[in-house]
């Protein structure tokens, strides 16, 4: 069977629960099909590079599927039915990909990079005004 990566966006007013809703109905469809879903991803609410349908964010979900054609078919034509679900697509791969996701190895390296907070470097001593203006008196 051919190998699918599939990502939707749902609206941003759309609450954590209805999200995982649709991707269980989404499984549900692929292995109706005879197919299956080898890795299920929540990106959580991301802000979107220009608004659509009036939406500046959206809740993103990243599927890999094993499935027949039908089935995603049947999974696209469901979610333009599906007013909660502002964007889709699908991309035909060659192999699945093993391990966490590019997005989410983004976020992973950014959490390591800055820690917690984002800690800063060493504080420079601070000029005070006196000398500050000896300075630049000379």
């Amino acid at each position: 069977m051919p190998f699918y990566e599939h990502v939707f966006l749902a609206r941003q007013d759309v609450s954590a629960q209805q999200v995982e809703e649709l991707a269980s109905q989404i499984t549900n469809v692929v292995e109706q099909q005879g197919g299956k879903i080898t890795k299920t991803e929540n990106w959580g609410v991301r802000s979107l590079t220009y608004r659509m349908n009036k939406n500046r964010k959206a809740h993103f979900m990243f599927f890999n599927i094993d499935a027949p054609a039908a089935a995603v078919a049947e999974i696209e034509r469901q979610e333009r039915i599906n007013e909660d679900i502002i964007r889709y697509l699908t991309v035909r791969v060659d192999e699945l990909e093993e391990g966490p996701s590019a997005m989410m190895r983004k976020s992973d390296r950014d959490r390591d990079e800055r820690g917690f907070r984002g800690e800063r470097g060493p504080r420079r001593p601070r000029e005070d005004a006196a000398s500050a203006e000896a300075t630049t008196e000379e």
